[in-house]
């Protein structure tokens, strides 16, 4: 398949990265999307926070009309049948939970329902390419395309290679990684967290272990880490501010599957906040740590 050739795009999942993802596709490539999820109420939530984010980040401030608005949201088509999401897709994004069988499952019915020649990416900030590539039956169409979040404003597109991509569909994907106005890399799906979120992590686990050793607290953290390296947010704020704490521990079991016991075993403090009901390291460190 040629870049020229792909007009229509699929994205599997209605929720926060896969409705900032199907709402750049049409807003920015001016592509025909159709968006999937599993009932009415999440795909109309989905088309729902699309619209909110147009009214809120472009018409509010006068960069956008009501007509260019409504012309974006005509080009989003939901559906709660996958078939019908992906039957003639050229392109398919998966956006679904961190959930390697399920990421499995949706990739079978990939290869069964979507058109033979179509790319099946997946929008996974870890999971191999490989091992999803190998449940189809054209694993050079597979690989990872990894965007950050909030999407609209976050430059960056990881382009993951698995063991068996094909140079043509990993440069299509970077072509249209470009139409999206993003900066695609390209990394091998070797390497766990790809290549931002593997740096990072060093970085987080290094933060997570200074709260736990009570160093200083999150916020004296966050600052000098903000003006010693010129970080627009500390890495505590940013998870507490993506909500990524669940996302570690539903990580888990694959992050000690991929690196090991040692390396993958939860911190003790996120396990501890977690058991807590705490979502918010600043929270609980005021509510809980401070106090002890």
């Amino acid at each position: 398949m040629k870049f020229e050739d792909v007009k229509k795009l699929a994205v599997i999942g209605a929720g926060l990265m896969g409705s900032q993802i199907a709402q750049i596709l049409s807003q920015v490539g001016a592509y025909e999307v159709h968006m999937v999820d599993i009932n009415d109420e999440l795909v109309a939530k989905g088309l729902s926070n699309i619209e909110e984010r147009l009214d809120r980040f472009f018409v509010s401030k006068g960069k956008m009309t009501d007509d260019e608005k409504d012309a974006i949201l005509s080009r989003i088509q939901v559906y709660t049948d996958i078939d019908e999401g992906v039957r003639q897709a050229d392109f398919i994004i998966e956006a679904i939970a961190e959930n390697l069988s399920l990421k499995k499952e949706i990739f079978k019915a990939f290869d069964q329902l979507a058109p033979r020649t179509s790319i099946l990416a997946s929008n996974t900030s870890y999971q191999n390419i490989s091992e999803l590539a190998f449940v189809t039956k054209a694993p050079e169409n597979v690989l990872g395309m990894h965007f950050f979040n909030p999407v609209p404003r976050m430059k960056l597109v990881e382009v993951v290679r698995g063991a068996r991509t094909s140079v043509e569909v990993l440069e299509l994907a970077c072509e249209l990684a470009k139409r999206l106005g993003k900066e695609p890399v390209i990394c091998r799906d070797t390497s766990y967290g790809f290549l931002a979120n593997r740096a990072y992590s060093a970085m987080m686990d290094e933060t997570v272990q200074m709260v736990w050793e009570r160093v200083a607290p999150p916020a004296e953290i966050d600052k000098a880490l903000k003006l010693g390296y010129n970080l627009p947010m500390g890495p505590l704020e940013l998870m507490d501010f993506t909500g990524s704490w669940s996302i570690r521990v539903a990580s888990e079991q694959d992050k000690m599957r991929e690196l090991g016991p040692e390396r993958g075993r939860l911190h003790p403090l996120i396990r501890m906040m977690y058991r807590s009901g705490y979502n918010s390291v600043y929270k609980f460190w005021e509510e809980i740590m401070s106090k002890w």
